[in-house]
């Protein structure tokens, strides 16, 4: 509504007003309130589009008030109330461990960081957004809504402004110079032919006509036209655009910086190698039987998740799943021995005890020696440099004396019982399957890939080798804390991947790489993401998976989820800009005869007007936008995505 070219529409209607011809004014505002309809109802539309996304994903909130046990949503909850934790659960405020067993919270959509984290010191803070991966717990909540560490990143986004669209600096600039010119060009033709004709109001008349004709009055019909239309070629390939504005932003695109978790990769762990030990001892297939059995029946954390589809897939109608087996005692993860372990009885009552957990807490339960664990810990170590998260197998001996002093037959620790290492366990977060085209054919147009991750680096270096993205350092976020704002400038220019960054960082970044002229378009799903995602160029948001606050931050959102469709949104602001660019040279080319034939009154005292303000209105925002509909059917060329982008000037 406040663009400059909606201004100066209303400065006419107003100058109607004032020389008596309501009914024109009346016209003119009516043109200015249909440009501002269309914004407004393809914002509603994305609104309700958030809004049900949003509906889907909301979580509920277990607490216990004054002794009784309530389910209420996040906004209910109050100071002081006992939040109860399990496996699934959102921690729907910031709260105080109070008491836990075997508590691990995944912080991704807060850090980044894709590994679950322990939690098991009483008092430790527990934060808002984050998700219980395993075992449950109890905690006091401390600090609700704003007062969160989550809310007070959510306060932070009031300070970052989006920055305004090549188009609108272009477009303002243009209006700016022309209405200066037409401006000053009109009231001297207005007092020149006043003077020599006495007739002020029909030189005024005249002036107002040319101002009008020189004015680009439909450049905002245009755009929202071409906009419009944008966004609803992108809703066909599944991105949701909030602000039209960013349809024009996507062609000119330089760089697309883009997150790990659940953006390249599919947030869903899976199992890339077994490797069973010794080496060559016996097949995989007992690896994995003994992994389902130290991993629970109905799992949440991923891992399981991802050892229990692979045990369906590759073991069903076998006799290494026992799913009659009845579960005699649970073990679990302690801080001082990152082990998971299950008591099992089988048929005829003989237990069997599986454990799984990280590479040195197994090779220390079983006990190794300094051989046997030296190269247990480099076939692990060999397995990580893949970038793969690695977990070691063992299970007890047979014979393995229970604990006299246990009731049930069953010690009470872990330690009772004599292991033996069975193997190792890679998985990794799979690289989406679109991810390496796309990269390729963003990198064929000429449009730099980054990668920033709150992961590690060994991790982050791994995922982008896969993904086809440019050799080069590995940059964490303790490296760009130590380096000047001009060394940083350097960097970005230099480093692909950036590794264990913090949320504030990822804006620093995203400034950074906007300061050496390039058109950002950034990537993220989580809550860390968002000031990032406000401050690019364009922002873009996960649609199932990101957090509400990162799609309202964001400019596009995917609605699937499919990298791929990002960059075909990169292929059809292309096409877009491409199209806009015609229409706009036609649209300024054609005020050239409609300027002539209104400037003739004025140059020429006897000659009658020609073209009235009304009939000039109707010209440049009725006829005129109708006649660009032609340009922005044009089709792309096959050129179109390998050019780099040209940065050219829109006018």
């Amino acid at each position: 509504m406040l663009e400059p070219t909606n201004l100066l529409l209303l400065a006419c209607a107003l100058l109607y007003g004032l020389i008596g011809e309501p009914q024109e004014a009346v016209i003119l505002l009516v043109f200015v309130a249909g440009i501002s309809l269309l914004d407004a109802v393809q914002q509603r539309r994305s609104r309700r589009a958030l809004a049900e996304l949003a509906r889907l994903s909301a979580p509920r909130a277990r607490v216990r008030r004054d002794g009784i046990d309530l389910e209420l949503p996040p906004e209910q909850v109050q100071l002081g109330d006992l939040l109860r934790l399990e496996e699934g659960d959102r921690v729907a405020a910031d709260a105080r461990l109070h008491e836990a067993v075997g508590l691990w919270l995944d912080t991704s959509l807060l850090t980044g960081e894709s590994l679950p984290v322990a939690c098991d010191q009483p008092g430790q803070l527990l934060r808002a957004g984050s998700m219980v991966a395993s075992g449950r717990g109890w905690g006091v909540v401390v600090a609700i809504g704003q007062a969160t560490e989550l809310g007070r990143l959510g306060q932070s986004l009031a300070t970052v402004e989006p920055p305004p669209t090549r188009l609108q600096r272009h477009t303002r600039r243009l209006a700016a110079r022309l209405s200066g010119a037409a401006l000053g060009l009109c009231a001297a033709l207005a007092l020149l032919q006043g003077s020599l004709s006495g007739d002020w109001s029909q030189a005024l008349m005249a002036a107002l006509a040319l101002a009008l004709a020189l004015l680009p009055n439909e450049i905002p019909v245009v755009l929202a036209l071409f906009l419009a239309l944008g966004a609803l070629r992108l809703a066909r390939i599944g991105v949701l655009a909030r602000w039209p504005a960013a349809v024009e932003s996507l062609g000119s695109a330089t760089v697309l910086a883009v997150d790990k978790t659940g953006t390249l990769t599919e947030n869903r762990m899976a199992v890339a190698q077994l490797l069973s030990w010794p080496a060559g001892a016996e097949p995989w297939h007992g690896l994995l039987e003994l992994a389902v059995l130290a991993s629970r029946h109905d799992p949440v954390d991923a891992m399981e998740l991802a050892i229990q589809r692979l045990a369906r897939d590759a073991l069903q109608h076998s006799d290494h799943l026992h799913p009659d087996w009845p579960l005699a005692r649970e073990y679990p993860l302690q801080s001082d021995l990152l082990v998971f372990s299950q008591l099992w009885h089988d048929a005829d009552g003989r237990p069997h005890i599986a454990a799984k957990g990280a590479p040195e807490a197994v090779a220390q339960l079983c006990h190794l020696d300094a051989t046997a664990n030296a190269a247990l810990l480099a076939a692990a170590d060999g397995l990580a440099a893949q970038g793969l998260r690695v977990l070691a197998v063992a299970r007890g001996l047979d014979g393995t004396p229970l604990h006299p002093d246990c009731a049930a037959g069953a010690p009470t620790s872990v330690h009772d019982y004599l292991f033996e290492p069975m193997g190792l366990i890679g998985l990794a977060d799979p690289l989406r399957r679109e991810v390496p085209g796309a990269i390729a054919r963003a990198h064929g147009a000429g449009v730099r890939v980054v990668l920033i991750t709150g992961d590690a680096p060994q991790t982050a270096r791994a995922i982008a080798d896969q993904a086809g993205m440019a050799p080069g350092p590995v940059l964490t976020g303790a490296d760009l804390a130590a380096l000047s704002p001009g060394a940083l400038a350097e960097q970005v220019v230099q480093a692909s991947v950036f590794a264990r960054v913090m949320p504030q960082q990822k804006l620093q970044l995203v400034r950074a790489l906007q300061a050496r002229g390039e058109v950002v378009a950034m990537t993220g799903d989580g809550i860390n993401d968002a000031p990032a995602l406000k401050a690019a160029d364009i922002g873009v948001a996960m649609g199932r998976r990101g957090t509400a606050v990162a799609r309202e931050s964001a400019d596009l959102v995917l609605l699937r989820d499919d990298f791929g469709a990002l960059v075909e949104a990169l292929a059809l602001g292309r096409r877009i800009e491409a199209n806009l660019h015609r229409a706009l040279g036609y649209t300024l080319a054609i005020h050239l005869p409609i300027m002539t034939l209104t400037a003739l009154p004025l140059l020429l005292p006897a000659q009658p007007m020609l073209l009235l303000p009304v009939h000039i209105a109707v010209l440049h925002l009725v006829i005129d936008p109708a006649c660009t509909v032609v340009f922005e059917a044009i089709p792309a060329t096959a050129a179109q995505m390998r050019l780099a982008p040209s940065g050219r000037a829109v006018f």
